[in-house]
């Protein structure tokens, strides 16, 4: 069998691109552990704001069934903060097409999706490292999960969800050169985040609008990881609202499958 037909084969394709996507994410580590204070940055934002958040306003806020206020609030801080990954994402890709990083990497005899799977690997990993320190962050004001195996699927959702909007956001840095197109992201983000279910109960919004917040994917990841932590949450009588396990896998499932496949047909046709 020739080195041809073997790199036709889909198994040895496969094993190929991921072999050079763990060549990718390998150097965008090394860049972190050159640069630890981005790092370190990524990790202390979060708990700033959710600090900032508990202590400044829950005194404001009537939490669900008279519980304590963090234990409502770490979970929709958890999604918030695999949502604004989003942005950072897009920052990169589009820092490296700028610098000629994606120009020199296309040169190279690899994957064509090894370069997107490299920085979904790094990205990933890089999000873990911010959403342990959160944990910790919660452990320490005082919210507890009710079970370990509850907690343990309520991170994987949290994950599976930021591992979606690693795609998108790759997708969205590789189709605009424009820096404007980043910052329209990153103001983006908050509004999006707070048309959900993470901070205020959709059914005290306007009908419309409160629909729109249901079916806000990161409204059910918050219900679901609520849900399996054991903590309070707003509940809800929609379809949407009653399956939200089920919808925190079908959602990010559905937008990687998309936006993968998007980023992919992007990449290869970035030089026309």
């Amino acid at each position: 069998m020739t080195a041809m037909t073997l790199r036709d084969d889909p198994a040895t394709r496969l094993r190929w691109a991921l072999a050079d996507g763990w060549t990718v994410a390998r150097r965008d580590l090394v860049h972190w552990a050159n640069q630890p204070m981005t790092v370190v940055f990524g990790v202390v934002f979060p708990i700033v704001i959710t600090l900032a958040f508990g202590y400044l306003f829950g005194g404001a806020v009537e939490v669900p069934a008279g519980a304590d206020y963090f234990a409502f609030l770490m979970p929709g801080m958890y999604g918030m903060t695999m949502l604004f990954g989003l942005s950072a994402t897009m920052i990169a890709v589009t820092t490296d097409a700028a610098k000629g990083v994606t120009d020199r990497f296309r040169s190279m005899p690899m994957a064509p999706s090894a370069v997107l799977i490299g920085r979904a690997i790094a990205d990933l990993l890089n999000s873990v490292l911010v959403l342990a320190g959160l944990l910790v962050c919660g452990l320490a004001v005082g919210w507890r999960p009710a079970t370990l195996t509850g907690a343990l699927g309520a991170v994987g959702l949290l994950l599976l969800l930021r591992f979606s909007l690693l795609w998108m956001g790759m997708y969205l840095g590789l189709l605009t050169k424009d820096p404007g197109g980043v910052v329209a992201v990153q103001t983006l983000e908050f509004p999006i985040g707070f048309l959900s279910n993470a901070f205020v109960a959709p059914d005290t919004m306007p009908g419309w609008l409160g629909a729109i917040s249901e079916w806000n994917p990161l409204s059910s990841t918050v219900a679901a990881t609520r849900e399996l932590f054991g903590n309070p949450g707003w509940g809800g009588d929609s379809w949407v609202a009653q399956h939200a396990v089920p919808m925190a896998v079908a959602w990010p499932v559905a937008i990687t499958v998309v936006f993968f496949v998007l980023s992919v047909r992007r990449y290869q046709r970035l030089d026309r």
